[in-house]
């Protein structure tokens, strides 16, 4: 496994930040991608609630995903909320999120 792109590390940093910044108190923790392949890069975790988050650098790799992570983000999905994410889409999936975690 190859490491990540400072392309997809400048956004997952700064996605970061703004999760912090848009759910006060919330703790985002970054998952080791060599402890389980596909499991999603971050889990965030809301009062009573839980979301994982796939970071991807854009639309282009996103169709292109690794061995297993359709699998985590769509079994996670069903637990509670978990998603890809990119530039192009990060509002959408931030407004999915504010949504998740009002429920």
């Amino acid at each position: 496994m190859g490491r990540k792109s400072k392309v997809e590390s400048d956004f997952q940093g700064k996605l970061i930040k703004e999760l912090e910044q848009r759910f006060p108190g919330c703790i985002v923790l970054k998952n080791d991608p060599n402890y389980l392949q596909g499991i999603p890069d971050l889990m965030v975790l809301y009062k009573d609630h839980w979301a994982a988050l796939e970071c991807k650098r854009d639309e282009e790799e996103r169709k292109h995903p690794r061995p297993n992570q359709e699998h985590y983000v769509g079994l996670m999905n069903e637990m509670s909320f978990a998603s890809f994410i990119y530039p192009e889409i990060k509002e959408d999936v931030i407004s999915e999120l504010e949504h998740a975690f009002r429920a």
